[in-house]
């Protein structure tokens, strides 16, 4: 009984070690001079040109057009 315990305190860690090590959060720097921090990387639509992403500050998904986009940068944690 005890090795299950064990292994399941080891399951459980580790999994929560991948996801926490899956963020990568980005930063935006817009045409107009703005800066948006998310929280990870932002999904493209390639049909629409939507960037989607959470804002950092926020919580929120929002929606930002690719050619108001000057660069998007990975941050370092």
């Amino acid at each position: 009984m005890k090795l299950k315990s064990i292994f399941s305190v080891i399951a459980i860690s580790t999994s929560i070690l991948l996801v926490a090590g899956c963020s990568s959060p980005q930063k935006i720097e817009t045409v107009n001079g703005e800066t948006i921090l998310t929280t990870d990387k932002p999904q493209e639509d390639e049909a629409t040109g939507l960037i989607t992403y959470k804002d950092a500050e926020t919580g929120q998904l929002k929606q930002i057009n690719r050619d108001q986009i000057r660069r998007m940068v990975e941050l370092d944690e």
